[in-house]
């Protein structure tokens, strides 16, 4: 299964990527210096649609391996399109300079607080004047780039929502400064931490981060560790990037059975509070109303059968009449909300409605009418 994955990211990095893939020299202003930066735009970029921004560094070896994965997943596992820049780093070790941190303090070097300012204040504005970036944005980083991408975290408000950190190079104190800040971050912070099989002391303070990252209790905060033992310092990038892909934007994808047992019926929430909740960070963080799917509301009518939540029940149906109105989806719900609340008249009356819309999924009007016909028989209408 694993190969098949690969072979599928690699086909996407050499069929069709060039087309939509840019390169420039950017005069920045910061650095006083020019640098190769690029750039992926979809296919079908549309002006009125927000797009989430990946930022990524050392782009020499991670850029089309990120850019493969956001249009495989966007494509078949359920996220938005993304747009990516990357940043070479590779020409006269630039990297070094770039990302540097004092031995003794673990702040940025002087360049590197150039570097800093030069991807907040010239590469991302610069985007986002061009275009219709979402407030959604990732960092990418290895080894000391993968560290740099912490010391976005140190601001009032991190400029980017998450961070996918491949065997970083860990500045002083980081594994203690990175949790302290997150914990105090009024934000929603993905973090995914990604590791190899290397023995060598970076690897200790690594895991001390990862301790550390995992007592951090806050709803708003989301913390992986891959862990790939047989993995060198440079194949983790492929073993590791797919599955940060996947639960990084695991919010904007359908409701899964694990979600369900864990997230709605061990929850003592209403049933419907869970997909309102759902659908508004969807909205607070890529910037636009997603159309709820109809297995997140089959989800949600499961859930509130079995917890008998008739509120729920009742939210779902108004819901449903909003999302599928030509379809006998909400009307059904509604019928189901009267029945149960021993309403059969009105129960029998909104069943009726429902036979009279366009049948969908497993909803069909022989359902409707078996609805009817019991209702009649049992209270003699």
């Amino acid at each position: 299964m694993k190969s098949f994955f690969l072979l599928l990211i690699a086909l996407f990095c050499t069929l069709g990527l060039s087309a939509q893939v840019t390169q420039e020299i950017f005069e920045s202003f910061k650095l006083q210096e020019r640098r190769d930066v690029r750039y992926y735009f979809p296919e079908n970029y549309d002006a009125e649609k927000t797009y989430p921004l990946v930022v990524v560094l050392d782009a020499e070896y991670l850029f089309d391996q990120v850019v493969a994965i956001s249009k495989f997943y966007s494509s078949f596992q359920g996220m938005p399109q993304a747009i990516v820049v990357g940043i070479h780093q590779y020409k006269d070790e630039l990297r070094w300079e770039d990302c540097a941190f004092d031995e003794e303090t673990g702040l940025p070097g002087e360049k590197a607080k150039n570097f800093f300012e030069f991807l907040g204040m010239e590469i991302i504005p610069y985007l986002a004047t061009n275009y219709n970036i979402a407030p959604f944005k990732i960092f990418v980083g290895y080894d000391i780039t993968a560290n740099f991408g912490n010391y976005y975290l140190f601001k009032d408000r991190s400029l980017f929502n998450a961070f996918i950190s491949i065997s970083p190079l860990l500045a002083p104190e980081m594994e203690n400064r990175v949790p302290t800040r997150i914990a105090a971050l009024n934000q929603q912070i993905f973090y995914h931490l990604i590791v190899g099989g290397n023995r060598d002391e970076t690897r200790n303070n690594v895991l001390q981060l990862d301790r550390a990252l995992s007592s951090v209790d806050k709803d708003n905060f989301t913390y992986y560790l891959d862990e790939y033992p047989q993995a060198n310092e440079l194949s983790v990038i492929s073993y590791g990037m797919g599955k940060a892909w996947d639960r990084t934007f695991s919010i904007f994808k359908p409701i899964s059975r694990k979600e369900y047992k864990e997230n709605i019926l061990a929850s003592d929430d209403p049933v419907f509070q869970y997909l309102n909740d759902k659908y508004q960070m969807i909205e607070d963080l890529f910037g636009f109303r997603k159309p709820v799917e109809l297995n997140d509301i089959m989800a949600i009518y499961a859930g509130s059968k079995k917890k008998q939540d008739l509120e729920s029940l009742k939210a779902l149906a108004a819901l449903c009449h909003k999302e599928y109105p030509s379809t006998m989806l909400g009307f059904y719900m509604e019928g189901e909300y009267y029945e149960q609340k021993g309403e059969p008249k009105k129960a029998l009356r909104t069943y009726e409605k429902a036979f009279g819309m366009e049948e969908i999924d497993f909803l069909t009007k022989e359902m409707a009418l078996e609805k009817m016909d019991a209702l009649k028989a049992d209270f003699g209408f």
